[in-house]
């Protein structure tokens, strides 16, 4: 992996989509020396996977607009955080995504073609992979805007289709259409087991059944695809499980250690230190979240436990912009919780308590300090757990359902659920436990979307950012991606 970065910028320098009007025929840039032979393929695969990590690296979207940070030092937060968002302050612009998706269809189109004698398995592969990453883009991008555009043809000409908005649950259709097709591919890969993961940082089947259960879930509760889709989820969560996946025992390890020896984990984004980088060739630029949570030497200085704090030497490597909330840390109510010392600790000033740094997620420390090189888990077993545990509480089978909990509970040391067992009570407390289990994963946002949607909690009363306000659940479109197509219409409840 150390070697990739350098080298997928090279061959992404082939730029791609900078919205569905302006958009440079991909295949015309590329077709003198690309697509070749067969060895063309798998570099240009791995060109894609650092569009995975950019989305999975940005706490924007699955974090920023959730209950789980308030400001420290100084405040780094976008628009998206006081729900302040509008049309003209924190819109999207989706040309990152498809930039992302037009190279999975390019390759798509491009593979068809050859027969792969010599290693027909390697095709299968390739081919799992894609679809499994345009899955993911789609995903990603329809639980930021809900609708959007379905774009499923590579772009080989001057004549750039005009697309409008498709229903999300058309969008929702296609993504598992995708994800059937990859789990065919990966079955079809010679001695295939569930258990292949080759790469924790590539799909795998695993970690594409796993993408599959989360697609259900939202699909069930946000769309209204019922008990169809929840049993679906469960079917493939029941798939991962065969995987060989387990717990790792001390949580400190869960998400903090590195994927590749991680047995909880299925799918993560690679780092390694100073892989920050400026946007090249369409890639964009990738600052690691960390570097906002960690704080610098010098704005911790006369801190009593200044020892237990994850502070860099420099502000180039922490920025101290935000910490975890009150209202997270009010999950933690049992003292016996073993997450709490690598979730957040707070600094002390004699008796006075001050901030409250998150200590999840602590990078590395080098000759010249701390420095945020963490792989960002995107699908580990405790989080399959409870979506097994939140899909079995929506079917009302309470009883399943508090059984995975209390999977995710043992480890946590918090022994096994006592409270009551009504529907609505377990799904509250599927949704704690998820606030405590996965903390600054990237995923808070989106549980609390479909908790709302699920009558679990009300989201407009439960993030304090929002009470009193009417912002919709979904992002506005920018200005830029409506002037260039007039099919394209602007996201519900905006101007």
């Amino acid at each position: 992996m150390k070697k990739i970065f350098p080298y997928i910028l090279g061959i992404l320098i082939l730029t791609s989509c900078d919205s569905l009007l302006e958009v440079k025929p991909q295949s015309s840039i590329t077709e003198a020396v690309y697509w070749q032979d067969e060895g063309d393929f798998e570099p240009y695969l791995t060109g894609i996977y650092p569009f995975m990590r950019h989305f999975a690296n940005n706490v924007t979207y699955g974090t920023e607009r959730s209950e789980e940070l308030v400001s420290a030092l100084n405040s780094r937060f976008t628009a998206a955080w006081s729900h302040n968002i509008s049309p003209s302050s924190g819109a999207l612009d989706y040309a990152n995504w498809y930039r992302a998706i037009g190279h999975c269809n390019l390759l798509l189109e491009k593979i068809q073609g050859f027969e792969f004698a010599s290693n027909p398995d390697l095709k299968k592969r390739i081919l799992a992979e894609t679809y499994s990453l345009r899955a993911y883009f789609y995903f990603h991008l329809t639980r930021v805007i809900g609708d959007a555009p379905l774009m499923l043809e590579a772009v080989t000409d001057t004549e750039v289709p005009l697309l409008a908005r498709s229903p999300a649950p058309e969008v929702i259709r296609q993504i598992t259409a995708d994800l059937d097709a990859a789990i065919a591919q990966f079955k079809a890969i010679s001695g295939f087991t569930p258990a292949m993961i080759p790469s924790k940082y590539r799909f795998s089947y695993a970690s594409a059944q796993a993408l599959k259960a989360d697609v259900k879930l939202w699909s069930a509760k946000v769309l209204g695809g019922g008990n169809a889709d929840l049993n679906a989820a469960i079917e493939a969560i029941g798939e991962v499980e065969k995987s060989g996946a387990t717990l790792t025992p001390d949580f400190k390890n869960a998400a903090n250690s590195r994927a590749a020896n991680n047995p909880e984990v299925l799918l993560a984004a690679f780092f390694l230190r100073d892989e920050s980088t400026a946007a090249v060739g369409g890639v964009p630029a990738t600052t690691h979240m960390c570097v906002n949570a960690f704080p610098n030497a010098q704005a911790i200085q006369g801190a009593d436990n200044i020892d237990s704090l994850p502070y860099a030497q420099t502000s180039a490597n922490g920025q101290g912009a935000f910490q975890i909330s009150p209202k997270s840390r009010a999950l933690f109510t049992d003292p016996a919780d073993k997450r709490k010392p690598f979730t957040w600790v707070t600094e002390r000033d004699g008796n006075t308590l001050k901030i409250s740094w998150i200590t999840k997620f602590t990078g590395s420390i080098y000759a010249d300090g701390r420095v945020a090189d963490n792989d960002i888990p995107m699908y580990r077993l405790a989080d399959i757990f409870l979506m097994k545990a939140e899909a079995y509480a929506a079917l009302n089978q309470t009883t399943n359902a508090i059984e995975y909990l209390e999977k995710v509970r043992l480890r946590a040391g918090t022994g096994d659920y006592t409270g009551a067992t009504d529907k609505p009570s377990v799904e509250k407390e599927i949704l704690d436990e998820r606030g405590r289990e996965l903390f600054f994963e990237n995923k808070r946002w989106y549980d609390l979307v479909r908790f709302h949607k699920g009558g679990t909690i009300d989201v407009y009363t439960y993030v304090p950012n929002l009470a009193g306000k009417t912002t919709p659940l979904f992002w506005p479109l920018n200005t830029t991606v409506l002037a260039n197509n007039s099919l394209i219409k602007q996201t519900d409840g905006y101007k």
